[in-house]
């Protein structure tokens, strides 16, 4: 079911379906990239519990080996309704059967979207219900619109909020981590202008950026704001080799598995690790101008 945030400046649908937002539309403007089989059939999913991807789509915990698909099983989970107002969303998602196949914890996820004038903010809460400690990983995968309106896709750029000098992470052709950063060069310690070549293998990942980013272009007053001061790492993705008219900025907390090693859970980096009955709580927001 597609549920609507509303105010006198954007209008926002939510699927209850991973909780993955579906549209963000101001003055007519539609910010979301609105999923087309030919590129990516998503619009704006959220990564839990686990960014990225196992070798294999496997993993082992306590001598088991188990089996989940990149990014996790959130994006494809039913959520429940919790809360619904004109300006506020909550939904929940539990342990179950189906999510201990992949994942044997117990866990209490909350999510919960905010619209205050033109910003939209994301916010989750996972909580330890079980006995044993609690590993994972979140993040949003967001696509937006590129162009807006005006100009071609290499108009568009993304602008760090404050100069910074920031590292690729550098993933093997088959999307896993090698452990290998370099140093990524924006122009003038701030811009990094959009082009299809830059996902000629995947996508740009990025660690010790700002914070805050915005996608613009100087032919348009539109553009897109993200704030992300609690995550590490931040990706620029499109479908690879393609013209794709859109751009995915995500947040991250986590990083894919080793390239050719099936990772055990218990040995796993760049994930959170809840005590029993404990909580975290995560948010990111997205302003549209």
């Amino acid at each position: 079911m597609i549920y609507t945030l509303k105010n006198d400046r954007l209008t926002v649908e939510i699927s209850d379906l991973g909780g993955e937002v579906q549209s963000v539309k101001k003055d007519g403007c539609e910010y979301i990239w609105q999923g087309d089989s030919t590129y990516w059939t998503s619009r704006a999913p959220l990564l839990f519990p686990i960014c990225g991807r196992f070798f294999e789509a496997k993993y082992t915990y306590d001598g088991k080996t188990y089996e989940m698909g990149t990014h996790g099983f959130l994006r494809h989970s039913l959520m429940k309704l919790e809360k619904h107002t004109d300006t506020e969303l909550g939904f929940s998602l539990t342990a179950n059967e189906k999510t201990k196949e992949q994942y044997p914890f117990d866990f209490a996820l909350t999510l919960t979207y905010t619209l205050t004038k033109n910003r939209l903010t994301t916010a989750i809460s996972v909580k330890n219900t079980g006995k044993k400690v609690l590993p994972f990983a979140f993040g949003g995968h967001p696509g937006f619109m590129v162009p807006l309106d005006r100009g071609d896709f290499s108009d568009w750029y993304l602008e760090f909020s404050e100069d910074c000098s920031p590292d690729e992470l550098v993933f093997s052709d088959t999307c896993f981590a090698t452990g290998k950063k370099r140093p990524y060069p924006l122009v003038d310690s701030r811009k990094l202008p959009l082009s299809h070549h830059l996902f000629d293998i995947d996508g740009v990942f990025l660690s010790r950026t700002s914070g805050k980013a915005t996608l613009k272009s100087d032919l348009s007053g539109r553009s897109v704001t993200l704030v992300y001061p609690e995550f590490p790492y931040l990706g620029l993705w499109h479908k690879p080799r393609s013209d794709a008219p859109y751009v995915c900025i995500e947040p991250w907390c986590g990083l894919p598995s080793p390239d050719g090693k099936i990772e055990a859970l218990e040995d796993k980096t760049d994930v959170f690790r809840l005590a029993p009955k404990k909580e975290k709580s995560l948010a990111f927001s997205i302003e549209f101008t």
